[in-house]
């Protein structure tokens, strides 16, 4: 029996929706300028009554993006399973107001079809995608990263065949290079499946996208641009400005280490944290402020490990 109270999402959610959504690219979709990553914090590893604590939170503050991938979890596809639940127990109601994403291009399972861009892989990691999040549909569905070895046209096909058959609204890809951007938009505009979106990590740190000359592509020819790892990954805080918290994800070892953090990065964040003070922001307000601020981005994919922390990140950007 289930005896948990009914979710009923905030009659205010949408009080600041015509400063808080953007246009994404010249689609008709608008997106909230702060997305909602399930990238950590939502797998099987991860409290459940949290998630779901951080995901009413951010519904009821207007964010109705929810962005996952196949191999999210830890372990792969839990958090897939998360918003699966959350569909189920909460947010079936509110499906019509959600633009929920997920993506392939990772390794997902064993052998040769469960990575990279074949058509075999995307369509058939897709159905399992749907299935984990009770979903008929996702609204967007990405090539999570450009694949050498497959033809592009088998890649980009099989994203127009997903829309055609009602499996994706939408579709993105997530850190391809230029030149494969550039042939992805020709193509999939060519059959009336625009490209939608490019993902790809911009922050204060890592300013890639704007070297290469993606995102100015993406503004020129009307693609909207996402940022993932917004605050590289906490660095951008003031989480390691005085040493590694024993509860961080950096003493838990994985994506972020230890060794990432040098002496020459540790004294470039003290001077971004002096700066950021000196403006009336934390760190993290101000990186966050950053990204926006830049010609093309639609919006930024935050990660939260408690809604304390997402209230503080989406706060002094809705003011």
């Amino acid at each position: 029996m289930n005896t948990k109270p009914q979710y009923i999402a905030s009659p205010t959610r949408y009080d600041h929706a015509d400063t808080f959504f953007r246009r994404c690219g010249n689609s008709g979709i608008l997106l909230p300028q702060v997305s909602l990553g399930f990238w950590h914090n939502f797998g099987d590893v991860d409290p459940y009554q949290r998630s779901r604590d951080i995901t009413h939170y951010a519904f009821d503050h207007g964010i109705t993006h929810f962005d996952l991938a196949n191999n999210y979890g830890p372990p792969y596809g839990t958090a897939e399973e998360t918003m699966g639940r959350l569909i189920v127990e909460d947010f079936a109601p509110y499906r019509d107001e959600l633009f929920i994403s997920t993506k392939a291009g990772y390794d997902m399972w064993e052998g040769p079809y469960g990575n990279w861009g074949s058509r075999k892989y995307l369509f058939a990691s897709l159905d399992q995608s749907l299935k984990r999040m009770h979903l008929d549909y996702v609204d967007l569905f990405y090539s999570h990263r450009y694949d050498p070895l497959t033809p592009l046209e088998e890649t980009l096909q099989a994203l127009v065949d997903i829309v055609k058959q009602g499996k994706a609204l939408y579709v993105g890809i997530s850190r391809w290079p230029l030149e494969a951007l550039k042939t992805a938009d020709t193509y999939l505009r060519e059959r009336d499946v625009p490209l939608l979106i490019f993902q790809d990590k911009l922050n204060l740190l890592d300013r890639s996208p704007q070297e290469s000359g993606i995102l100015d592509y993406c503004h020129d020819h009307g693609i909207g641009f996402i940022s993932f790892s917004p605050l590289a990954q906490g660095l951008l805080t003031d989480r390691y400005l005085n040493g590694i918290p024993q509860d961080s994800r950096m003493s838990r070892g994985g994506s972020l280490t230890s060794d990432d953090l040098t002496p020459e990065l540790l004294e470039h964040l003290r001077h971004l944290n002096r700066q950021a003070a000196e403006q009336g922001n934390t760190l993290a307000e101000m990186a966050l402020k950053w990204i926006l601020e830049q010609r093309g981005v639609t919006s930024v994919i935050v990660g939260a490990s408690s809604v304390a922390q997402l209230e503080k990140n989406l706060k002094k950007i809705k003011n």
